[in-house]
């Protein structure tokens, strides 16, 4: 068996690479130009005002000489008081090599920055300070492990950070996982809260060993602070973390709020007169992924309470720019929206929506803005804008940067559509074909999003998993935001529960006919895609309907039941059905797509990581299995050292060659 493993995931290694130098052996085609021009993007991934609003900080990914991007990263931050306004780079050493340089944090006073950076240390991230007028960085720390989100006290004098003492693995369960070997043995590691004093340079872990530490925010005192955190490996138990307050000198802990079971929390933030802690709660399928509503309790302990129980949009993110005024970034309807919300009477006043998305990479709906309350920064992209840092008066921005201004969209114009179903108002977005003709019919290709807490929002492509760039290739490419999904409410959110791919999967249906009312689709060339629960929900839609004849199923899920044992993160499937696997089985096998698996005929393409630890290659391989056996047209890709989201660009570029081919070879 052993060494048949190994064989197989040889096999698929040469698959990948074959793939890749043909490719790049052949002429640069039009599909060429635009994977290039994709993978040429400059990345930004982080955006950080200073608190006084005069400079903007951000985080870039760096270029390689073919405009691919290299392992590593760079902080720039630009002068806004400048007419000229020129980034400088803030670095350890001369800045020509591609290390890794992130994390980055303002001074209460503006003038220096805290960040991590592993230019001194062989892949080792270490905490350094640097004056943002220029100048050398110092180095503050020699630790082994993981390093993450620096943090000020509000005197300046003191650094918190997150630090994972000896682990050799970055924390988040959609990283590789190594697999395990030998004896079995779990191994725990805790994310820590830790304290540097700049005066004496001592290093202080202040939370307990046996407690890993999400997210956390300062006191105004510089005495306290508040953390979600819960005990047991990070990964799994972000589900059940509680709100804890730390006290930064003794270490103490002590519990202010522990949600129900089909809550999580995230965004704790203290208020500026110290007598209150704000968050989001909600229901919410992944760690990162924020979407909720606002509550706020006091900071001794005490009931929390919802500051936004009507509310038709998922707040994703928060700051308090007064003890009784809360800025808030949401999702709503399939756009972005800041608002402030007044905690006294609960009044939601809205300063800006858009089809544009302020999204810095992966998950990250936040803006930072300055003490004022007024200005902020933040990255804004969509599907006909490429992203760039943008920052001023909230709603009246001004371009920081101009990286991306030569890229323009190698696809055709995107329209918000909403359509009725079951009562349920449901909102997407359809991308048309590039050189559309009303006179001609088309192709149609689904791409369910994952989560479920996700929806799609207007952005500029990526490589990984885009289906934007079928509309390059001819298709109309809808992408839906069903019921679970985020955007309309927590009563919206919740209303797939113990209901996967049921009445999700009948909106996404009923948008397809509201697609075809409105332009001309050929029915009998309809196509679904989906990765994570997009994946599953692939595997599911065609073991229960015929209407696609084609399929991509990425990173999904085949059966409820084994994949409860499987995956690491097993606690968040609990709140969406009810119980857990052990206690009520049925309720899992009634929602596993093998379990309808001799109703499939449409040709399938399954790809997947091979240290995937959300959606483990079992899944994939038990799917792909059954097709075989059924004769079901498929192919099974795994990607080698890859974890839930494929981040090699040579993988990347395959799998949207892949998809394309795929789609082109059944619906075309």
């Amino acid at each position: 068996m052993c060494k048949k493993a190994v064989s197989i995931s040889a096999t698929l290694i040469i698959v990948v690479l074959s793939s890749a130098l043909l490719y790049a052996a052949s002429p640069e085609s039009s599909l060429d130009q635009l994977i290039d021009m994709l993978l040429g993007v400059h990345v930004f991934e982080e955006v950080v005002l200073s608190p006084d609003g005069r400079r903007v900080a951000w985080v870039e990914s760096l270029q390689g000489s073919n405009g691919a991007p290299t392992p590593g990263s760079a902080i720039y931050v630009a002068d806004l008081s400048s007419r000229s306004v020129t980034p400088r780079r803030i670095t350890v050493g001369d800045g020509t090599a591609a290390y890794s340089e992130h994390n980055v944090a303002w001074s209460p006073d503006g003038e220096r920055l805290a960040f991590l950076s592993d230019k001194d240390s062989e892949g080792q991230p270490q905490l350094y300070v640097a004056y943002a007028v220029g100048g050398l960085a110092q180095k503050l720390t020699s630790l082994t492990g993981t390093l993450s989100d620096p943090s000020w006290s509000p005197d300046g004098k003191v650094l918190a950070l997150l630090f994972t003492e000896n682990s050799q693995r970055p924390p988040g369960p959609t990283e590789p996982f190594s697999p395990p070997l030998g004896v079995i043995e779990q191994h725990i590691f805790e994310q820590r809260l830790t304290t540097l004093d700049l005066a004496s340079g001592q290093v202080r872990q202040i939370s307990p060993p046996d407690l890993y530490i999400y997210q956390y925010d300062w006191s105004p005192d510089g005495k306290s602070i508040v953390a979600t955190a819960a005990h047991g490996a990070g990964d799994a138990n972000w589900y059940i973390a509680q709100l804890y307050a730390i006290d930064v000198a003794s270490g103490k802990v002590k519990s202010l709020y522990t949600p129900p079971v089909d809550m999580q929390i995230a965004v704790p933030r203290w208020s500026p007169d110290g007598e209150n802690i704000a968050f989001i709660g909600g229901l919410m399928s992944d760690e990162g992924n924020t979407g909720g509503d606002i509550f706020a309790l006091p900071a001794k302990g005490g009931k929390p309470q919802n500051l936004t129980p009507n509310l038709k949009a998922s707040p994703s993110w928060l700051a308090w720019v007064s003890s009784s005024q809360i800025l808030f970034s949401e999702q709503i309807d399939g756009e972005s929206g800041l608002e402030i919300l007044d905690t006294s009477d609960g009044k939601v006043t809205r300063l800006w929506k858009s089809q544009e998305s302020n999204s810095t990479g992966g998950w990250t709906f936040g803006v930072s803005p300055a003490r004022d309350g007024k200005t902020c920064a933040l990255l804004l992209q969509g599907f006909q804008q490429p992203p760039e840092i943008w920052a001023g008066p909230i709603g009246a921005w001004k371009p920081v940067t101009h990286a991306n201004r030569s890229l323009q969209p190698m696809w055709g114009k995107a329209e918000s559509l909403h359509w009725s179903s079951e009562g349920c108002n449901i909102q997407g977005w359809l991308v048309y074909p590039r050189d559309y003709d009303p006179s001609r019919h088309y192709p149609l290709v689904v791409k369910v999003h994952g989560g479920p807490g996700d929806a799609l929002r207007p952005n500029w492509p990526e490589v990984f998993f885009s289906i934007t760039p079928l509309s390059y290739a001819g298709y109309f490419v809808l992408f839906p935001n069903p019921r679970g999904s985020f955007g309309q409410g927590e009563a919206f959110t919740r209303a797939n529960v113990n209901d996967f791919g049921g009445g999700d999967l009948r909106d996404i249906l009923a948008g397809i006919d509201a697609v075809e009312k409105e332009v001309p689709v050929d029915d009998s060339r309809i196509g679904i895609v989906g990765w994570s629960y997009g994946g599953f929900m692939t595997m599911w839609a065609v073991t229960q309907t015929n209407r696609f004849h084609a399929a991509v199923a990425g990173a999904g899920i085949a059966n409820w039941l084994s994949y409860y044992g499987e995956n690491y993160i097993d606690l968040w499937m609990r709140p969406f059905f009810g119980a857990s696997v052990y206690d009520d089985p049925v309720v899992y096998a009634q929602r596993s797509p093998i379990n309808f698996i001799k109703n499939v005929k449409t040709p399938t393409l399954i790809l997947v990581g091979e240290r995937d630890e959300e959606c483990p290659v079992p899944q994939s391989l038990e799917f792909w299995h059954a097709l075989k056996t059924l004769g079901v047209p498929n192919q099974f890709v795994v990607y080698p050292g890859e974890g839930h989201q494929i981040r090699q660009p040579v993988h990347q570029r395959d799998i949207l060659e892949r998809t394309i081919a795929w789609f082109n070879k059944y619906l075309q």
